[in-house]
């Protein structure tokens, strides 16, 4: 099992979303960022743990926890023409982008803010707190998962 970060914004879709339908599916659409899209595409997979981060808001941080129910297919916002996600170079023959299905598991008591994840001496290596870093899907260390669990408790 891997773990990840995946941010998004509340307004789009929150942990709340997730916790009014604890056993619904949500598709987890819309990244276009390369990068992220290969972490989707390559290494995301069924039963992997995913923190779901808080951007573009008032409280910014680390909300709650889904799991990954579906691994990597076509993400359907960029087949339509609808969506602000659409692709124009995008086709049903040669995708470009990906989705993944995630279902809640916890909402967190207390968010864990990007103030205190960048305190920590631990969280040094997160991709959330280097410099430059926008991804919106990231990569987590088993040791780092426990260690942005532990920053809840205090």
């Amino acid at each position: 099992m891997n773990y990840w970060l995946f941010k998004t914004e509340p307004a789009e879709c929150s942990i709340d979303d997730f916790a009014r339908e604890p056993n619904k599916a949500i598709v987890w659409e819309g990244v276009r960022n390369y990068q992220a899209r290969n972490f989707l595409r390559d290494s995301v997979a069924v039963g992997d743990q995913v923190f779901i981060y808080h951007s573009s808001c008032k409280q910014i941080g680390v909300a709650g926890i889904a799991k990954v129910v579906r691994s990597a297919y076509p993400d359907p916002s960029q087949f339509d023409s609808q969506s602000p996600y659409f692709d124009t170079k995008a086709s049903k023959a040669e995708p470009r982008w990906i989705a993944v299905d995630l279902v809640f598991v916890a909402k967190l008591p207390h968010l864990i803010s990007l103030d205190k994840i960048k305190a920590c001496p631990e969280m040094a290596g997160l991709p959330l707190v280097q410099k430059g870093s926008r991804l919106s899907v990231m990569p987590v260390t088993a040791q780092q998962w426990q260690d942005l669990l532990n920053l809840q408790a205090n």
